[in-house]
């Protein structure tokens, strides 16, 4: 019996003398790491105990138990028992594992010898067992194979090789090869009628065993001149059969075998229902995979729009296998007046109803922004089309309105992660941003309302916009995760793609759960010094709208070249716009652009719906109102009023100098 101690923070493991000599390691083998005991561990028993340590980590338990298998450094296998405790913070989050590990062969012989067993019996079931094992985390048809094909699949089964077909419209395709050197030409696809032990066990669904070279090479002499080299000595083919019908066939190929006992016969049928039963699970995950990322590959744009002052970098990664895809997505959407709206978003759930659903809510999020909507406005539109949508589905998002001439961004964010922010010496941060409730649940409470972050990208800046699959590993909570992807962004390539490909290694790594991912980087040049422009909706009543817009012109105003006036345009448009609100019912809206010529200047534009034209007002000692034309005219180099349409303009404009 022997101790170790490990420390889950840096993944170390220290292991006593005697926990080395039950797995049968020296000191000088062994260099601190789990891993360097993975010779020592068949791979179908590491599966089984790194399953159950998570579990106990995941679950909250403060101990473990289990036995295993250690392969000695002589080929032999013998039984351990090891037992751990783990130890938690005052946050309830492991970061030690204390315990003992000792070699239980003796014991479980002696176990065995009270229940009767004898060794063919105890082998036998060991057989079954570890073969279901190893079977049980097969999730492709590529891991069947390869847990019955490799090394310790044919020691387990006392086989020298294996070949492996399935039906495909009434044919057999050879999927497993066998031994190397071993394949037949013309044998890759068979008929299902032709004089091939294969295609006899799936016309008959029996097992055929040949005990003996000469049974084989009477019974099937064709195949057998092309094989006589491999020195087979017995076979056993057992059809795969699964809801009563035939999906393959597994051939068991045996040197030095004479013949077949009824024991081995009732193990190798019994060893082939379980084989047929995970190998149709693995194709209904194939098939169900393939659709499913084929529904949400259709669904994702198929192409990102190229955006004026900006660089922008899409990925999308399905998660390995089976079931687990969903509702991610990313989307790049042109907007009025030379914006762009990047969209990232996940729908609860990991089906191809997700899928489906994210389809939808992406087209209808696409549409409400693409009409000019406020980001908050875009949000609490999707949530209730998703709340009256039939399913019972969520969604976290987050939407980001960008007007890459001044960097201004204002960013809207229900139940999803924080953005990060990379800055242009390549350090990396997140970018809290206060959000709403997720899509659809704010519609069914009631909780509508979408605050909007302001912020602004400078030149040379990154935005990195991300699903969870991005950042959630296993036994870490997600700030852990944000942090460990912002030490990925810091060390990345300062090419866009190339990061982008980086962090996708991330998520291959781990195959766990699906990704999507935008990086939206405003070009690292001078904003041009004439014909900047752009325009903002301020709606009435819309306090969070007249803020967002106060922001953008003091952006704009610095972003052209007017810094030293910045000050004086803000409070002139400011005050035009509180004007046209206060003595119109109809919204503002308001343009920035800069004016070439001999001298370049900044106008101001703020246009109305009422026909009223404004006058000075003197607005006394007391008065609270009357100075805005006031001002004005003290602090624009000229103004003016002009009719537009069935309304007005006011403007003014400013040398930039």
């Amino acid at each position: 019996m022997g101790s170790f101690d490990w420390d889950l923070v840096t993944g170390l493991m220290h292991m006593d003398a005697a926990a080395l000599d039950v797995f049968d390691t020296t000191a000088d083998a062994y260099d601190g790491r789990p891993e360097s005991l993975g010779p020592r561990v068949p791979p179908a028993e590491a599966t089984r105990l790194d399953a159950l340590v998570s579990s106990a980590l995941k679950s909250g338990a403060e101990s473990y138990g289990a036995y295993f298998r250690i392969r000695c450094r002589d080929g032999r296998l013998r039984w351990t028992h090891t037992q751990g405790r783990v130890m938690r913070g005052r946050d309830g989050r492991p970061h030690r594992i204390i315990g003992i590990v000792r070699d239980a062969t003796e014991e479980l012989s002696h176990s065995a010898e009270r229940l009767g067993l004898d060794d063919e019996r105890r082998r036998q079931t060991s057989v079954v067992e570890s073969t279901t094992a190893a079977l049980a985390h097969a999730r492709t048809v590529k891991d069947v194979i390869d847990a019955l094909g490799d090394a310790n699949g044919l020691e387990r089964l006392g086989s020298m090789g294996m070949v492996m077909g399935l039906v495909e419209a009434g044919r057999i395709h050879l999927v497993a090869e066998g031994p190397e050197g071993s394949f037949v030409p013309g044998t890759r696809y068979t008929r299902i009628d032709e004089q091939y032990p294969m295609s006899e066990v799936v016309r008959t669904l029996q097992p055929r065993f040949l005990d003996s070279a000469e049974e084989f090479a009477t019974d099937y002499p064709g195949l057998w001149a092309k094989i006589s080299s491999m020195r087979i000595s017995a076979a056993a083919y057992l059809p795969l059969i699964a809801q009563a019908r035939p999906i393959g066939a597994i051939g068991l190929l045996y040197q030095d075998k004479d013949g077949f006992t009824q024991d081995e016969r009732n193990l190798l049928i019994a060893l082939g229902s379980s084989i047929a039963q995970s190998l149709q699970r693995a194709m209904l995950l194939e098939q169900e995979h393939d659709l499913a990322e084929g529904l949400q590959q259709a669904m994702l744009p198929r192409r990102i729009p190229a955006v004026a002052g900006a660089d922008i970098a899409v990925r999308y990664r399905s998660a390995r296998m089976g079931q687990d895809i969903g509702g991610d997505w990313y989307d790049v959407i042109p907007l009025p007046g030379g914006r762009v709206g990047a969209v990232i978003g996940d729908v609860q759930g990991h089906d191809t109803h997700a899928a489906a659903v994210m389809g939808q809510l992406r087209i209808v999020l696409r549409a409400y922004a693409a009409e000019g909507h406020a980001p908050a406005t875009v949000m609490a539109r999707a949530s209730v089309f998703l709340h009256e949508l039939d399913t019972d589905r969520f969604a976290t998002c987050t939407y980001v309105e960008a007007d890459l001439s001044t960097g201004v961004l204002q960013i809207v964010r229900a139940g999803h992660l924080d953005p990060l922010l990379r800055t242009r010496d390549g350090d990396c941060r997140r970018l809290p941003v206060e959000g709403g409730m997720p899509l659809g649940l704010s519609a069914e409470f009631g909780r509508l309302e979408y605050p909007v972050t302001t912020v602004e990208l400078d030149p040379g800046e990154t935005l990195l916009l991300c699903t969870d699959g991005l950042v959630e590993q296993p036994g870490a909570d997600l700030d852990d995760g944000i942090r460990f992807l912002a030490d990925v962004v810091r060390s990345g390539s300062s090419d866009l793609q190339r990061l982008a490909d980086r962090l996708c290694e991330v998520v291959d790594d781990r195959g766990d759960d699906d990704m999507a991912l935008l990086l939206l980087r405003r070009r690292d040049e001078e904003a041009p010094q004439a014909g900047g422009r752009f325009q903002q909706h301020v709606a009435p009543g819309d306090p969070e709208a007249l803020v967002a817009a106060r922001h953008m012109i003091g952006a704009a105003v610095r972003a052209w070249g007017a810094r030293g006036r910045a000050d004086e345009i803000e409070l002139v448009a400011d005050e035009l716009i509180v004007n046209a609100l206060m003595h119109t019912d109809g919204p503002a809206i308001v343009t920035l652009r800069v004016l070439a010529g001999p001298e370049r200047r900044l106008r101001v534009e703020v246009e109305d719906r009422s026909s009223a034209l404004p006058r000075r007002r003197e607005a006394g000692d007391a008065g609270v109102s009357g100075r805005g034309l006031l001002l004005v005219d003290r602090l624009a180099d000229c103004w003016g009023v002009e009719p537009r349409g069935s309304g007005k303009c006011v403007w003014c404009e400013f040398v930039m100098g």
